[in-house]
């Protein structure tokens, strides 16, 4: 997802997972990776998930990350030609083949760099995947979708509530109390067989979100664009999420107020998005670019 990243509140515990990462087109050991390369000065970043060593929805990815530099003003500092090369070469370091992978472009006074390493996946399991997870409200929205900010004291707090809860995501509500969006994902509402999401110039549209919405399409089913009040999430039979590291994942409570979680519609979502993501890698591994 594209982020504008300051160098306050640098994290302590290194970024990198894998055994390598690539610094302009260079590939060097893990220990020479600095967290201060991607957190110092301005950045522009995404994770991509990599599946069976090779990333979904890669072409989408990198025509956000192109639109996110160019939004910001900033220089474009690898072609597509060349992110495709380096992420290759660096799959080929890693026995670990369902990881995701981070893409960044810094900013810094004293230079400018591009880095491609592995960051360690947090997925679903299984059991959540079937069962759902718990969510939990949290009243903060962002101040420009369109340039999310990372800012380490609110994601530090969003993160200790949801410790606190035992909580899986936190659901962010606005000054009119009603909900955008995840602290790290897009938030869909089922009402009969229609789904309720936020309008676009309201969130940080994310990729998984995009193409969940190109199946809705395909498949005929309704979507209304509109922030649902908090107070009108009772009256909803279910709520999902969507996002890089969950993909499709329900909700089988937001706080005291629960919701089905075997509801046929949310496993057809799931499957049909799993076919799409099939299709981005075999085009990757193709290399073809989308129509």
């Amino acid at each position: 997802m594209f982020v504008i990243l300051f160098n306050k509140n640098i994290p302590a515990m290194n970024e990198c997972y894998g055994k390598k990462f690539i610094l302009n087109g260079e590939l060097l050991p893990a220990e020479n990776f600095s967290n201060s390369l991607v957190y110092e000065g301005d950045s522009v970043y995404e994770v991509i998930r990599m599946v069976k060593g090779n990333p979904v929805f890669f072409h989408d990815h990198m025509e956000r990350l192109e639109s996110s530099a160019m939004h910001q003003r900033k220089e474009k500092l690898a072609d597509i030609r060349t992110l495709r090369r380096d992420i290759i070469n660096l799959t080929k370091t890693e026995k670990r083949k369902e990881l995701n992978l981070k893409i960044v472009f810094n900013y810094n006074k004293e230079a400018v760099n591009y880095l491609v390493y592995f960051i360690e996946p947090i997925y679903p399991s299984e059991e959540q995947y079937k069962q759902g997870v718990k969510g939990i409200l949290y009243y903060a929205e962002r101040k420009n979708p369109e340039s999310k900010v990372i800012n380490h004291k609110l994601r530090s707090s969003i993160y200790h509530k949801l410790i606190l809860e035992g909580g899986y995501e936190a659901i962010l509500v606005n000054e009119q109390n009603c909900i955008t969006e995840g602290s790290r994902s897009n938030i869909f509402f089922v009402r009969g067989k229609t789904l309720v999401t936020a309008p676009d110039n309201t969130i940080l549209n994310g990729i998984t979100r995009k193409h969940i919405l190109e199946i809705c399409r395909e498949s005929k089913i309704r979507v209304d664009f509109e922030c649902v009040a908090v107070k009108e999430i009772a009256a909803c039979d279910a709520v999902f999420m969507t996002g890089t590291s969950p993909m499709v994942l329900q909700f089988f409570c937001i706080g005291d107020i629960y919701f089905n979680v075997r509801l046929p519609l949310i496993e057809k979502l799931r499957q049909l998005y799993m076919i799409k993501v099939q299709e981005s890698i075999r085009r990757f591994i193709s290399n073809i670019d989308p129509d």
